[in-house]
């Protein structure tokens, strides 16, 4: 067996022994600040490909990219290496950022209004 085909199945073992088969259900269940930066991330990629499930891409890319900061002034190209991402997964991600560039900009504003 090779490291990859090892690695696949750990993952889908992982997955299988999961409580919650996505972690959208554990935010339902526990809410979102129960949820590790990889999860909130496997959430917004929804899916995975076939044996690679969200959460194992999510900690792939968290891994390349270290933190949300590290990921945040990517260009969308780096994320096109990832097995398991597109096109519409990488644009649910950069339309995050931009959601949260825009509250954190929304916020110094009202910051500055107040002192």
């Amino acid at each position: 067996m090779t490291n990859s085909e090892l690695d696949t199945e750990e993952t889908l073992q992982e997955y299988n022994e999961l409580k919650w088969h996505h972690p959208g259900g554990k935010l339902r269940e526990l809410g979102a600040e129960s949820l590790t930066d990889a999860e909130l991330l496997a959430v917004l990629i929804s899916t995975g490909i076939k044996g690679k499930p969200a959460e194992a891409i999510a900690r792939e890319i968290m891994q390349k990219f270290g933190s949300f900061k590290g990921m945040s002034n990517q260009p969308l190209k780096k994320f096109t290496a990832i097995k398991g991402l597109a096109d519409v997964k990488i644009i649910r991600i950069a339309a995050a950022f931009e959601i949260a560039r825009r509250i954190v900009n929304d916020v110094l504003r009202e910051y500055e209004k107040e002192e």
